[in-house]
């Protein structure tokens, strides 16, 4: 069995999944792929059984009632992957996003470069994302300078996505603990594992824009972020 597993969380991705999955598998990177699914209309999930058949023991679907968020999918797919024993287990986009092409760089930060977490930065070296508008670049940019200033973190992309963690990173984190469900769940994943000192390496990454499919961003999950850092970081000073 791979040591490693790549969780991709779906909802209606119908245009990149089975581009997504065949790209992860091209790779030098002895792998798995769990897929999250939350029961998308689209039919992600069905390509996902279809694909199946074609990459036997190796791709592996988990399908949620409803869509209930990205935080709450990752738990899942984390959960999952510690029952079986995984070493690395990587979060990654579905859309393209972040570039299977990356995998073994983060995998080589972990396994031989002694990181506990590995995370695909793209502001570690200036700020490296194509085809997103103006606004959306200072959001993101500007997010992570405001997380950084809260919670003393010295990462430069606190809202990535694009993470490979050592599986004793996840084992000693309380995964049932983890509150926040969209983009703040990457935020309070990385600052539960600043506390506990683990060690966090950054690899800078191009980050390009989806060209198929839909953003998930939402004001609710802005707002999540903006707000649940204090409170994360407030709750943090009452705990040893």
């Amino acid at each position: 069995m791979p040591d490693a597993v790549v969780i991709i969380p779906t909802y209606n991705e119908i245009e990149n999944i089975e581009a997504i999955i065949k790209a992860v598998f091209i790779q030098d990177l002895a792998c798995d792929v769990l897929i999250v699914d939350d029961n998308s209309p689209d039919l992600t999930g069905e390509k996902v059984k279809e694909l199946q058949q074609k990459y036997p023991n190796r791709l592996f679907l988990e399908t949620r009632k409803e869509k209930s968020g990205l935080g709450t999918a990752y738990i899942h797919g984390f959960k999952w992957s510690l029952q079986r024993d995984y070493n690395y287990i990587f979060e990654m986009d579905a859309d393209f996003s972040h570039n299977p092409k990356d995998l073994v760089r983060l995998y080589n930060a972990c396994a031989n470069e002694n990181a506990d977490v590995s995370i695909g930065s793209r502001y570690v070296k200036g700020v490296n994302v194509v085809n997103w508008p103006l606004g959306r670049v200072i959001l993101s940019y500007g997010a992570s300078i405001y997380v950084r200033l809260i919670t003393g973190m010295r990462i430069q992309d606190t809202t990535a996505g694009f993470v490979c963690y050592k599986k004793h990173v996840l084992e000693a984190l309380n995964l049932n603990d983890i509150k926040f469900v969209g983009y703040a769940f990457q935020i309070e994943m990385k600052f539960k594992a600043y506390l506990k000192r683990f060690k966090i390496v950054e690899v800078p990454v191009i980050f390009t824009d989806r060209t198929k499919g839909q953003s998930k961003l939402s004001s609710g999950i802005i707002s999540e972020a903006i707000f649940g850092v204090i409170t994360m970081k407030f709750k943090s000073l009452f705990k040893k």
